[in-house]
């Protein structure tokens, strides 16, 4: 397969992958194993995360700036910064202290991967029908303890499959948020958490990084801008209609189909 398809198709899964509850990371490593494709120092993998936080900015762009521009008089506004601080700490300590074991065992291990997205989507699909009657509605409005304990929810993503915004999603589901505000929240809880991981890596990564391919990079990086946008843009209305259990089933679906290909020596 040319490497520019193959940039293209990854940044499409990039961006399609990286908001909804299916885990972004578990399907480009995936489907990096089965095409052959692997960059030095995962530059690509990397940068082209930063085309899927540019498209949050860009929705996100005018609430962004008001939450900049009122938290100093603005007692709301400080309190759902300030919650989505506490959100991202655990996350950020645990990948820091994790990110060895993360990245030589569990980002090799194709078979993990599988299993984590048959798993996530089975209890996913428990979780989206279960009889609840929501308690918060409003992310600028949850009360610290919530915003804490999404967070802890949070580091399940650490290991690649689960999802973070799947993880996220069925914190806040557990917790009493109704769907559209859970996956709200995954949006503005992404920002420090794939901002803060993508400088780690690059960071990390630094005397392997190679940026001679900057055209697949490039490629890859636009990909996954417009399709995260689309996704970003239509995602919370299509969740509020249908659920979670599409993406619940996608994974299953995924997982169960990557471990059939595994165990036929496919990509091996």
């Amino acid at each position: 397969m040319a490497d520019w398809i193959a940039a293209i198709i990854l940044g499409l899964v990039e961006g399609l992958t990286e908001f909804i509850p299916v885990s972004s990371t578990g399907h480009l490593l995936l489907l990096g194993h089965f095409m052959g494709f692997e960059s030095e120092g995962k530059t690509f993998e990397i940068v082209i995360q930063l085309g899927a936080i540019l498209a949050i900015v860009s929705v996100y762009f005018q609430r962004l700036w008001a939450l900049a521009t009122r938290w100093p008089h603005d007692a709301q506004a400080r309190h759902f910064i300030i919650g989505v601080v506490i959100a991202f700490l655990p996350a950020a300590f645990a990948g820091v202290f994790m990110y060895d074991i993360i990245k030589e065992i569990f980002f090799e291990t194709p078979v993990i991967i599988c299993v984590a997205l048959i798993v996530g989507g089975v209890l996913l699909l428990l979780l989206d029908r279960m009889k609840r009657v929501p308690r918060y509605l409003d992310v600028n409005t949850y009360p610290f303890r919530v915003y804490a304990l999404i967070g802890l929810f949070q580091c399940l993503a650490l290991l690649p499959g689960v999802s973070r915004s799947g993880a996220t999603v069925a914190g806040g589901l557990l917790l009493g948020t109704d769907k559209r505000s859970a996956a709200e929240f995954t949006f503005f809880l992404a920002l420090p958490t794939m901002g803060g991981a993508v400088a780690y890596d690059l960071f990390k990564s630094r005397d392997a990084l190679d940026f001679t391919d900057v055209g697949l990079i490039a490629i890859g990086f636009v990909t996954a801008f417009l399709t995260a946008l689309l996704v970003v843009r239509f995602l919370l209305d299509f969740v509020s209609r249908h659920g979670f259990a599409p993406f619940a089933w996608w994974r299953i679906a995924v997982g169960t189909l990557g471990l059939a290909l595994i165990w036929a020596g496919v990509g091996a």
